[in-house]
């Protein structure tokens, strides 16, 4: 009977985030006039936050991701043409999805099928695709390696009063790595995540062997080298950020001093604040604060990606910042979903245990994204 009721959340789990893909995929082509194959590619995005969020119930993981769907940055990359690379990325991950099909029906292994299919996109994806800097392939990617990362602490590092834990597979660490190695040679900038994919693996308290180590550093190598190349110019990087943000300039490097800058900071406060509203820059808040509480392990983990995020969005002066820094949107929809979750389980301890108080928060919940929508229909 548990192995039964095991298989039947998990079948409830990806239901849940095929469907919300489902509907992010016709709002993206209809809406948003975006190619199939780029549509394709976002909407697996979505449904891999989707599954992250299922942690903390299916009703705010449904809702969760649709508002990160809807949300201005998220949504700034519909539109535009589908090209040869879009191709072999939508192959690539035909054939992964394949893998992963065969995984499952085959052993019934629905997380080691998962993770062998994303390690064939990624090996995939290295042939045919190589370095194509594509900011669509990036969040996908981004939004994998968080989902992986995070399965690997929330089994490693259950809750405080769990009873007992259980330590990750080697699907997970490998995962991981071919996931990095992919990121870096997508786009140098995944190199970002670097800090909190350590310090998520080493709080999680797992015995890798020296190759696993070796082969990380030489990754992480490649993505600084290539994200000096592709960020730094000497010529900006001493500039003063006080005069280029009063002049208006944006150029796609780091300026040094940016951090000091106060404008740069109201800018990455109002950059959440457009995607989510205030209420939900609070949820956000509150929901690193709890989770900090239940989960110190990811509410660490993913407070140094936060962070590492918002230190390149103060530095960087780029105009397609607000794409680069998607990783940090995602971060906070986590929060923010997390933040509702809580809330619904102080109202229903505070109304007697009533599982009615519950759907009242998943229900003030829902008008996120219904606004965000509306605004992009025009109606709102």
């Amino acid at each position: 009977m548990q192995a039964v009721s095991k298989q039947h959340i998990v079948a409830k789990q990806w239901i849940a985030a095929f469907l919300v893909g489902a509907i992010s995929l016709l709002a993206f082509i209809v809406l948003g006039h975006t190619p199939v194959i780029r549509a394709l590619g976002m909407a697996a995005a979505i449904s891999g936050v989707t599954l992250i969020l299922q942690r903390f119930g299916l009703m705010f993981a449904v809702i969760g991701g649709l508002a990160l769907a809807f949300s201005p940055a998220f949504w700034s990359q519909t539109g535009g043409e589908d090209t040869k690379l879009a191709v072999l990325v939508a192959i690539t991950l035909l054939i992964a999805l394949v893998v992963t099909g065969l995984f499952i029906w085959i052993g019934k292994v629905t997380e080691q099928g998962l993770v062998a299919g994303v390690i064939v996109f990624a090996v995939l994806f290295w042939v045919l695709v190589g370095t194509p800097r594509s900011l669509r392939v990036t969040t996908l990617l981004n939004t994998w390696l968080l989902y992986l990362l995070m399965d690997v602490i929330f089994t490693s590092n259950p809750r405080p009063d769990a009873v007992e834990t259980v330590s990750p597979g080697r699907q997970h660490t490998l995962g991981l790595l071919v996931l990095l190695l992919t990121g870096v040679l997508n786009d140098p900038l995944f190199v970002v995540l670097v800090p909190a994919l350590l310090v998520g693996l080493y709080l999680s308290k797992l015995h890798l062997p020296r190759w696993y180590w070796a082969i990380m550093l030489v990754v992480i190598a490649v993505g600084i080298r290539g994200f000096i190349l592709q960020y730094v110019a000497t010529g900006w990087l001493a500039e003063s950020a006080a005069s280029l943000q009063a002049a208006g300039i944006q150029i796609p490097y780091i300026v040094g001093d940016g951090w000091r800058e106060a404008s740069r900071w109201i800018y990455l406060i109002n950059l959440v604040r457009n995607q989510f509203t205030d209420i939900g820059v609070l949820l956000g808040i509150i929901g690193l604060a709890r989770m900090s509480r239940w989960y110190p392990t990811l509410g660490t983990t993913t407070l140094i990606a936060y962070g590492s995020y918002v230190l390149f969005g103060l530095v960087y002066f780029g105009k397609d910042s607000s794409v680069l820094l998607l990783p940090m949107i995602v971060i906070h929809v986590i929060w923010m979903t997390y933040g509702i979750y809580t809330l619904g389980q102080w109202l229903q301890k505070s109304l007697a245990n009533r599982s009615e108080a519950s759907w009242l928060a998943a229900g003030a919940f829902t008008l996120l994204p219904l606004v965000l929508l509306g605004r992009i229909a025009g109606v709102l």
